[in-house]
């Protein structure tokens, strides 16, 4: 006999232009599994969304979707039981936790997702911009080969960066390259990070004429040195990123990141005011109910770097 709290739904789905094409995309195949619709398969499919939050939210299968639907938002506040106690209490009647799948064709802005303090503050002043007041901690479960920017590099390897890329040197100028050089781990936390913040922010805080110019000089000496060496693995990435968004400041952000190649299986965590970006793969995530996303690089969509470079932790580590 059927659970009657057992509920079939009907998914949204996002064809952000980064997604990859119907043909070959897991949620474009989850979708039409879902919804019965024809899929056009060179359309990209980016996001599948199971969860109440109004960005996307399900709606029960056996609800009418295009008249009086029933969302699975409003049918949880009628049947909150469903929840358990410990998440009534807790969370109240809503699911704390949105559910997605994602396939990554090309790569997603160089992001960060608020904390809860901050969200509100920034629903409140933008709320066209930030949907909502929750913070937005996630995990990345990878079903296929998935590759990912995600915090920032050490401090070796970022000096090492400053001694083989005078693009960024001339980007963020010599106080600020002086300043990391001079700096050491020893040094701890509290004066490491005004350093890492002084560097990063100057470098996405640099006016698009330098940036273009930069990333068109990076790109031919990379070409150039191609031709009698191997490129490293991040050179290699940079040029990817420079196809797919010519003249954006991420492309050379991109050295200030790890870059993260994940199995089939393996998970990445990432926690609020953290620097990510997913570069390409198929993944299913998790995360807190929000839709709050603070871009500053790789991106067609509203940038707000000011912000982004203020509300970063700063940390030099990456979970996995």
């Amino acid at each position: 006999m059927e659970d009657a709290n057992l509920q079939r739904l009907h998914c949204s789905v996002k064809n952000y232009d980064w997604g990859l094409p119907g043909h070959v995309s897991e949620v474009a195949r989850l979708h039409a599994l879902n919804s019965a619709s024809q899929l056009h398969a060179e359309d990209p499919f980016a996001e599948l969304w199971m969860g109440t939050h109004d960005s996307g939210p399900s709606f029960l299968a056996s609800s009418n979707r295009n008249g009086n639907g029933v969302s699975l938002k409003a049918w949880i506040s009628e049947n909150p039981d469903v929840l358990g106690d410990k998440v009534l209490h807790k969370w109240g009647s809503d699911l704390p936790f949105l559910f997605k799948v994602l396939s990554v064709g090309k790569a997603l802005s160089i992001q960060a997702h608020p904390d809860k303090e901050l969200a509100r503050t920034l629903h409140k002043l933008h709320p066209d911009l930030y949907k909502d007041a929750n913070h937005k901690p996630e995990m990345a479960l990878a079903i296929t080969s998935f590759e990912a920017l995600c915090g920032f590099i050490t401090l070796k390897e970022l000096k090492g960066v400053l001694h083989t890329v005078p693009e960024i040197v001339e980007l963020v100028g010599a106080t600020n390259t002086n300043l990391v050089l001079q700096t050491n781990d020893q040094d701890g936390e509290e004066k490491v990070k005004p350093v890492l913040q002084a560097v990063f922010t100057d470098l996405m805080s640099a006016c698009k004429d330098r940036v273009t110019d930069a990333v068109n000089r990076l790109k031919s000496r990379l070409l150039k040195e191609s031709e009698v060496r191997q490129l490293t693995d991040k050179e290699q990435l940079v040029l990817q990123l420079e196809k797919q968004y010519p003249a954006d400041v991420g492309v050379i952000a991109a050295f200030f990141l790890n870059h993260v190649k994940l199995n089939p299986g393996e998970a990445l965590f990432l926690g609020a005011n953290e620097p990510h970006a997913y570069l390409s793969g198929e993944c299913v995530e998790c995360m807190a109910t929000s839709d709050n996303v603070v871009r500053a690089g790789l991106t067609p969509k509203h940038r707000d770097v000011q912000t982004l470079c203020s509300m970063l932790t700063y940390k030099q580590e990456c979970q996995q």
